[in-house]
């Protein structure tokens, strides 16, 4: 079968702060947006990418109870709900220059038990995003 990702979704909750980082520290290009004010759907992708990632609304399905959409939000804010990992031939350049912008690390670059070099942020909606050496 030839089968690629075309897309994954992460929540946001500030669309103008996510497209700040990924627009503007990460460098991506914006390919999307969709809404206003806070119902946005915002697709972004590396420059070249087949694929890439929609911002989304959090807690959009639905169905979901006011205790489950309470649940999703406080899961987003401490970066156990969605998570993306990324990698780059240039791990501590990438970090300095996140690090210089303003991001949120999480983890400095240190080299794992399990092979990867990676350094951790969290995204302005507290995503956590890994960044791992190519």
């Amino acid at each position: 079968m030839d089968i690629n990702i075309a897309a994954t979704f992460l929540p946001h909750t500030d669309p103008d702060a996510s497209l700040a980082f990924y627009r503007d520290l990460l460098g991506w290009e914006v390919r999307l947006d969709v809404g206003q004010g806070t119902m946005r759907w915002i697709t972004v992708a590396p420059v070249g990418a087949a694929s890439a990632v929609v911002l989304e609304p959090p807690a959009m399905a639905e169905g979901l109870t006011d205790t489950q959409k309470t649940a999703i939000t406080e899961m987003i804010e401490n970066g156990s709900y969605a998570f993306i990992n990324l990698s780059t031939p240039d791990l501590d350049s990438v970090f300095d220059k996140l690090q210089a912008g303003g991001a949120d690390v999480v983890q400095e670059p240190t080299s794992q038990p399990w092979g990867a070099r990676d350094c951790v942020f969290r995204d302005p909606a507290g995503n956590t995003v890994r960044i791992q050496q190519a």
